[in-house]
């Protein structure tokens, strides 16, 4: 039963629903003995350290650093070194932004491999060359293979996302991948894909995320960001805020990496209308010694998603300069073509459902915005989780401003924010209607019992919750992908 009331309920009721801890370092020593089958090569993936789960992390010496990943690559063949790539950083809109340029390449007659992350139902999402999900049977031979060069290793195991990362880098000198966009997890100067030398370097919009590891205020944040510039290679940034652009611009002249950012540095601007072919959508145009973009319709809805395709644009024209051949209709072609999964995304119709993984405060505002100038409605229902690390008071002061009613509840993830805790301080901040669900399914009903044809349920907050609500739809809706 939903509760609306402040108070939590007794702890033993509650108790049976806290995600299990991750295990330490090193405890994958069994699942590596054997793997023939998927799943057997899944079980040894969910064996290793998972910081995107531990329910808590701090930047530990055995957690964030590069030797690790470095020794595993060199046990492999070092293949990342086999590769021509672009790097992704910054904190929101990096998928956007990496699947934008994977698009346009592929488009320009490109082998491209794509990896980013989290994903979303399926881990094969991470990794994609030509926009095709890496094979179940290919993933099962690159994880045995990178499990038993992990066994060779001195010191610790490697973990999650450094085996997955080494699998992307193997399976793109595999497939013989022209280039390969890389999107980086945590952070940037000790994140496992700082181990590439790009031809170019993009860096999106900077935020406050995941602030237990990198650091508490924005300066901070930019200068781990930052860590990504290499020399000689050119990073196209977002716009920044003064204070993080006054780090930038440091970090690029010591690292002698050429920085230049959209809207300063590179012509750009944008403008938001609506024409009855294609409904409401943005515009944008970007200007560089090199190209011309000229009133191009962003294929992601909302301001932020120009800003992100103002990157990607800026990024194309940087890899022409270094003598990539780019037709730029061509390229047109590819980013028109763009969707990605878990942004914006309407996941049923009836009642309208829509999911965003918006997680934390710069992209709930920009989520927000996004819905109310791009989706009518009467009113909305917000089913909302998140992690208990990130930002809560100001993802919630922006809920409050496109909620009409809120429904707090678990994102399934190990550090997830208690939803009576989310209730009690939405409650302090605006007073709201608001209530908690102790499941995703019991939200939904909550929800549908409330809106009606003209209104929205909109599922934000966390991309575990997302990925809940897709499996949760697909299901529903009969499809069985």
């Amino acid at each position: 039963m939903a509760r609306s009331a402040v108070t939590k309920p007794a702890k033993s009721a509650r108790s049976s629903r806290k995600p299990s801890r991750s295990r330490r370092p090193g405890s994958n020593g069994k699942a590596a003995k054997s793997i023939r089958t998927y799943r057997s090569a899944l079980n040894y993936l969910n064996s290793c350290i998972n910081i995107e789960k531990l329910p808590n992390v701090t930047q530990r010496p055995q957690f964030f650093n590069l030797t690790r990943m470095n020794r595993l690559l060199t046990g492999l063949g070092s293949p990342h070194k086999q590769l021509r790539t672009i790097h992704v950083a910054g904190t929101k809109g990096k998928g956007s932004t990496a699947t934008m340029l994977a698009r346009m390449l592929q488009s320009c007659d490109y082998t491209v491999g794509l990896y980013t992350s989290p994903h979303l139902v399926e881990v094969r999402e991470r990794i994609t060359v030509n926009g095709q999900m890496i094979k179940e049977l290919e993933l099962t031979r690159l994880i045995a293979r990178i499990a038993k060069a992990a066994k060779r290793m001195k010191g610790s195991s490697p973990t999650y996302f450094e085996v997955l990362t080494a699998a992307a880098f193997c399976y793109f000198v595999d497939q013989e991948v022209d280039l390969a966009v890389i999107e980086t997890g945590v952070g940037g100067r000790l994140d496992s894909t700082n181990v590439i030398k790009p031809e170019v370097c993009a860096l999106t919009s900077i935020s406050l995320d995941h602030t237990s590891v990198l650091g508490n205020t924005l300066a901070e944040i930019a200068e781990e960001k930052a860590g990504v510039f290499k020399s000689g290679v050119p990073v196209v940034s977002a716009p920044q805020r003064p204070e993080v652009k006054k780090i930038l611009r440091r970090a690029a002249e010591h690292s002698n990496a050429p920085l230049s950012f959209t809207g300063e540095d590179i012509e750009f601007s944008y403008r938001f209308e609506s024409a009855r072919p294609v409904g409401p959508h943005t515009r944008i145009c970007v200007t560089t010694p090199s190209a011309r973009f000229e009133h191009l319709h962003v294929p992601l809805l909302g301001d932020h998603q120009a800003v992100n395709c103002s990157v990607a644009l800026g990024c194309m024209a940087a890899l022409k300069e270094r003598g990539i051949e780019i037709d730029e209709q061509k390229a047109i072609a590819g980013l028109s073509k763009v969707t990605l999964p878990g942004r914006m995304e309407m996941v049923n119709e009836s009642p309208r459902v829509l999911v965003d993984g918006a997680h934390n405060a710069a992209s709930v505002h920009a989520l927000m915005r996004a819905i109310g100038q791009n989706i009518p409605y009467d009113s909305m229902v917000v089913i909302f989780a998140c992690q208990a690390d990130k930002d809560i008071r100001g993802m919630l002061k922006h809920i409050q401003l496109g909620a009409d009613k809120t429904i707090f509840t678990y994102s399934g993830a190990a550090r997830t924010a208690d939803p009576y805790e989310l209730l009690n301080t939405y409650s302090e901040m605006c007073g709201k209607m608001a209530q908690v669900a102790d499941t995703l399914e019991e939200a939904l009903e909550i929800a549908e019992r409330a809106v009606g044809r003209d209104d929205l349920i909109c599922i934000c907050g966390s991309f575990y919750l997302v990925g809940k609500a897709k499996r949760l739809f697909a299901k529903s809706n009969g499809d069985s992908s």
